[in-house]
């Protein structure tokens, strides 16, 4: 019988002091911003850096009498926002207070850049870390229902101001004729749509067309109601739950899907469905989160984020459906552009994009 070799060892090489040096520096740092984002959720919760942007400069007492709080919690919350560089600190004074641009990333949810939420969604993560580290060993799935709610609620929140932003003044507009048939009156479906962020925000901006959102979620539906009605009742918007593959009716001008195409299992099957609720003048709005084709291309702090959501978030979701085909949150444009060419889409092209943003209109 033939032998084999035991395996060798690796080869030791010593570190180069300095490069360690440099490597633990930044692990340091990723430390202190994970630890820090719990606390980002508590200065939300208790309304801190809305507080601080309306009163301050002000020291912790004063922050914390404002708030009806315990100073003691509130200066070492500060003492760590500062630290952070989330928060600014006067040692004259003992005085912190929050400067534009924080106020536009911490305390303003009308911003474009309010990332506040976030944080909610990434501690759905830490929640959520067990059900996904045995995926790795099963090969099983992590349904999007399968996760915490700060999952839902941070997910909503935080997108909600990209699309606030970009939705009606630069996306809908890149499309070919397509805000001129939403002014007129058209029937929209938006796919995946959650908790209806964006179904709202064209609801509001389009009071002649019709909006229909659709989610295989039954608490994110009832989510989207809940918004819809604090947006006024609209009248012209109104949530089913339906996959993507099951979503009903047809004759649709607009189908729009919202950084959820890459989340189905099955994202052939569901751009083909699509395919066939079009009018025939129909266009296909997907939106992706940015990405090059190539891993080489999304090794910054853009592809980074996304990564890591995909691995506990994305690739999970899908591969808890059937075929499972597991795109992923950094799939590229060439993919997707294989995805819609495969569903039937003979007019695939990108139209917009920001930086963390890729929309593509696709057309029979």
């Amino acid at each position: 019988m033939a032998t084999v070799a035991p395996p060798r060892p690796a080869s030791k090489i010593d570190p180069d002091p300095a490069k360690l040096e440099q490597f633990m520096n930044k692990m340091v740092g990723d430390m202190g911003a994970a630890m820090s984002g719990p606390l980002v959720i508590t200065g939300v919760k208790l309304g801190l850096y809305k507080t601080l942007a309306d009163i301050g400069p002000a020291t912790s007492q004063e922050l914390a009498d404002n708030r009806r709080l315990d100073e003691r919690y509130v200066r070492e919350w500060l003492s760590a926002q500062a630290a952070s560089g989330f928060v600014d600190y006067e040692p004259q004074g003992e005085k912190f207070s929050l400067n534009p641009e924080q106020q536009m990333a911490l305390a303003n949810e009308d911003s474009p850049v309010y990332v506040a939420p976030a944080f909610e969604l990434i501690a759905s993560a830490y929640i959520d870390e067990q059900k996904i580290t045995d995926a790795f060993s099963s090969g099983a799935g992590v349904g999007w229902h399968e996760h915490h709610e700060c999952l839902f609620r941070g997910t909503e929140k935080f997108f909600r101001p990209g699309y606030r932003a970009n939705l009606i003044a630069n996306w809908l507009p890149a499309l070919d004729g397509v805000v001129e048939k939403l002014q007129r009156g058209a029937k929209v479906a938006d796919i995946g749509c959650g908790a209806g962020a964006s179904t709202i925000i064209m609801a509001e901006a389009f009071p002649n067309s019709q909006f229909t959102g659709f989610d295989y979620h039954d608490k994110s539906v009832e989510r989207a109601r809940e918004a819809a009605r604090e947006a006024g009742d609209l009248p012209n918007a109104r949530f089913e739950m339906a996959s993507a593959k099951e979503a009903p009716g047809g004759d649709y001008d607009l189908v729009c899907i919202f950084d959820a195409l890459h989340d189905m299992g099955d994202p052939v099957g569901a751009a083909r469905h699509i395919r066939e609720m079009l009018a025939a003048d129909g266009t296909f709005m997907i939106v992706e989160p940015m990405a090059g084709d190539s891993l080489a291309e999304n090794l910054n702090p853009v592809g980074r984020m996304y990564y890591s959501a995909s691995t506990m978030i994305c690739t999970p979701g899908s591969k808890a459906q059937e075929v499972g085909l597991a795109l992923g949150a950094q799939a590229g444009e060439a993919r997707l552009r294989q995805v819609l060419n495969e569903a039937g889409f003979g007019s695939v092209r990108r139209a917009a994009e920001t930086p963390f943003n890729l929309v593509i209109e696709a057309r029979a």
